[in-house]
């Protein structure tokens, strides 16, 4: 079973952004990788992937604006901020061109950033993510019902009704122990509701007026769980079909947050796809 990474980051930093500043690590050494987080993740979400791929990359994590450690403000908060604050952490690594991942909504960040500066990005990585716009499949009304209904509860009772849905169903049952560990991490630096909500208004914006996809020039790998049920696999597959010229996997009954759910797996596609640079 993988464990949570123990060992102390090689640098902690305070990267200065629009409205104050995000608390930023970097694990490992060489060639630099940006992971990006989802609605209302903190770096955390990345402690089971980050031994293997810190193996062989320079990894770079940082608690988006309005969770974990970081002090920057929620206003202004959209996609376009937001990709501002990875290109920021990315100068403050000294880092002046990258590999970007980007899970659900730090898939909308990483687009975004790889089109606005495409000098920047060497390549991305998409996962569970889409690229908005009228096509967009949205969540399956009852999971929208049980986040709505969640909504208010203290930390720890929001997360046990609302994770499960992030993973394949009935994945918790099965691994109790990762799953225990999964909520635990959650709370250490829990998300506001007013973050949530900040950071469902910008992917909401983003839905909107969708993302010119075709344009990216980097080279991309597409992932998807075809169990999916906050982002529906259909996205992912749009997304692949727009793109210039992706490699595209999908994971077969697996779920939303795959670096929780299948770390290892998660690991190795990244590892390979990097490796082929």
């Amino acid at each position: 079973m993988v464990r949570a990474a123990a060992s102390k980051p090689a640098r902690e930093r305070s990267v200065a952004v629009a409205g104050g500043a995000l608390y930023a690590e970097e694990h490992g050494g060489g060639a630099p990788l940006l992971l990006i987080g989802g609605l209302g993740q903190g770096l955390w979400v990345w402690r089971w992937v980050l031994p293997a791929l810190a193996e062989r990359r320079l990894v770079l994590v940082y608690d988006a604006r309005g969770t974990g450690r970081s002090s920057a403000a929620l206003e202004p908060c959209t996609v376009e901020t937001m990709a501002d604050d990875a290109e920021a952490v990315l100068r403050a690594a000294g880092a002046d061109r990258a590999d970007v991942l980007g899970f659900s909504m730090g898939g909308y960040v990483a687009l975004t950033l790889a089109l606005a500066r495409p000098a920047l990005v060497r390549s991305l990585v998409l996962v569970g993510t889409g690229a908005g716009g009228a096509d967009r499949v949205p969540r399956p009304p009852e999971v929208r019902t049980a986040y709505a209904q969640a909504w208010g509860l203290e930390p720890a009772a929001y997360g046990r009704r609302t994770l499960p849905y992030t993973l394949a169903t009935g994945w918790p049952e099965r691994n109790p122990e990762r799953y225990e560990e999964i909520l635990a991490a959650r709370l250490e630096h829990p998300t506001s509701y007013e973050a949530i909500a900040a950071h469902a208004e910008a992917c909401y914006a983003f839905y909107r007026s969708g993302c010119r996809v075709e344009r990216v020039r980097a080279r991309t790998l597409v992932v998807h769980g075809d169990a999916d049920r906050i982002v529906p696999v259909a996205n992912g597959r749009m997304l692949a079909a727009r793109l210039p010229s992706p490699e595209y996997v999908e994971l077969a009954g697996h779920g939303h947050n795959l670096t929780l759910e299948a770390p290892e797996t998660f690991s190795s596609l990244v590892a390979s796809f990097l490796e082929r640079e």
